[in-house]
């Protein structure tokens, strides 16, 4: 088996960027490729990403590409960032079990107002090239239109996993849905896209980019997917569901909003929407939930505002969310020496005086009545370890102690 080339350093600082949070690299040996050929003609790539304004406000989850777009662009890559104002009435069917609606050019352009505005909190749009699609697809005519979609047949369409389980769950398909593919693939050859980037739901997509620019002779582009982060509950990210995270959200907003995060995703919101490196991200989650949120949080609102505006908001949060309701005469316990590095939860509740026995506070912890920084702490086998700085244990209501390092 032929061993694999070592990449020239640079090359694989750029194919790196690519690669960070990649679901998808089709092809890696092909996009590695590209990347030496450009550096040795002294060229950017091409790096396309379509946005559709299909609604007038952009989320975090509309962050993780364009995250990755500036470490490109900060490479010295082009981006052409593609205004979906023409596709945007179409509709596209990913994660739709349902016929879209279909949007008039109006609602379209009302929803275009802010959004570059919005793309502008990450990209430097100064060296970002933004097309609207709608400059070649508002010039075909009827027989342009029927030669698109030749280049395609319904039995290719039908590979779309999501196409084939709506035709056999008989749910309808809309003839314009079939366009949907082809729009944005054609959106490649107008822009002789190099590389495009997408959601994993835009995987068929972006593999029809590739098939439209082969031929039309081009040289297919390689493609490179991301994952799809769900919202604060868990349930895919949108506005409507009250879940999302806004990029024009103020720094208290995003702080507050962030801090609502279901734990489990923390994970995956640290790799996708900051840079803290992966060792210290697994020291962070390997520690107290709130210790980590609050850093996920810090992160998120200082890159869209400022460490000043990050800072302030966290400390509004921990004033009116965490110590609401605190007394007045807060009892701090310092680590004591016989407790060893880290202690039952239980057994920290018993000592601290805040239930009358292990048992007592076993049941307490069970009932969700126990909060550690503000969090519930379910689980009546876990232990505390010794702190790094002051933590607020509550029970019950009126039961608080602040333990402090000793």
């Amino acid at each position: 088996m032929p061993e694999t080339p070592t990449l020239h350093p640079e090359t694989q600082t750029h194919l790196a960027a690519f690669q960070r949070g990649a679901v998808d690299l089709i092809d890696e040996v092909e996009l590695s490729t590209l990347i030496s050929a450009a550096l040795h003609a002294g060229r950017p790539l091409r790096v396309k990403f379509g946005m559709d304004p299909s609604s007038p406000d952009l989320h975090l989850g509309h962050a993780i590409p364009l995250m990755t777009l500036r470490d490109l662009q900060a490479l010295g890559h082009c981006i052409v960032l593609i205004v979906g104002d023409a596709t945007a009435m179409v509709g596209d069917p990913s994660g739709r079990n349902k016929l879209r609606p279909v949007l008039t050019r109006e609602q379209v352009e009302a929803n275009l107002v802010t959004y570059t505005d919005q793309a502008a909190r990450v990209l430097d749009m100064s060296k970002t090239e933004v097309r609207r699609n709608s400059e070649w697809f508002d010039g075909m005519g009827f027989e342009d239109l029927l030669q698109l979609t030749t280049r395609m047949t319904v039995s290719q369409m039908l590979e779309r996993d999501l196409f084939r389980r709506r035709m056999e769950q008989s749910e309808p398909i809309g003839i314009n849905e079939f366009l949907y593919p082809l729009m944005q693939g054609w959106d490649s050859v107008e822009v002789d896209c190099d590389v495009e980037l997408g959601g994993t739901d835009q995987l068929f997509n972006l593999l029809v980019g590739r098939r439209l620019q082969e031929q039309k002779g081009q040289r297919a582009q390689c493609v490179r997917t991301h994952t799809l982060i769900d919202g604060l509950d868990g349930r895919k990210m949108s506005k409507s569901y009250g879940n999302a995270v806004g990029l024009m959200d103020s720094a208290r907003d995003m702080t507050f909003g962030v801090m609502r995060l279901d734990d489990t995703l923390m994970g995956i919101w640290f790799a996708h929407l900051t840079r803290v490196p992966a060792e210290e991200v697994a020291r962070l989650l390997a520690g107290h939930p709130r210790e980590a949120k609050a850093r996920l949080a810090f992160e998120v609102t200082a890159f869209f505002h400022s460490a000043e505006d990050a800072e302030a908001a966290a400390g509004a949060f921990d004033r009116e969310v965490r110590d609401k309701a605190l007394p007045e005469d807060l009892p701090e316990h310092s680590w004591a020496g016989d407790w060893g590095q880290s202690l039952a939860l239980p057994n920290l509740i018993a000592k601290l005086g805040l239930a009358p026995s292990t048992s007592e506070a076993r049941r307490l912890i069970k009932q969700g009545a126990v909060r550690l920084d503000g969090e519930v702490a379910s689980d009546p086998t876990s232990s505390l370890a010794e702190p790094d700085s002051a933590v607020l244990l509550q029970v019950g209501k009126k039961r608080f102690a602040r333990i402090l390092p000793r």
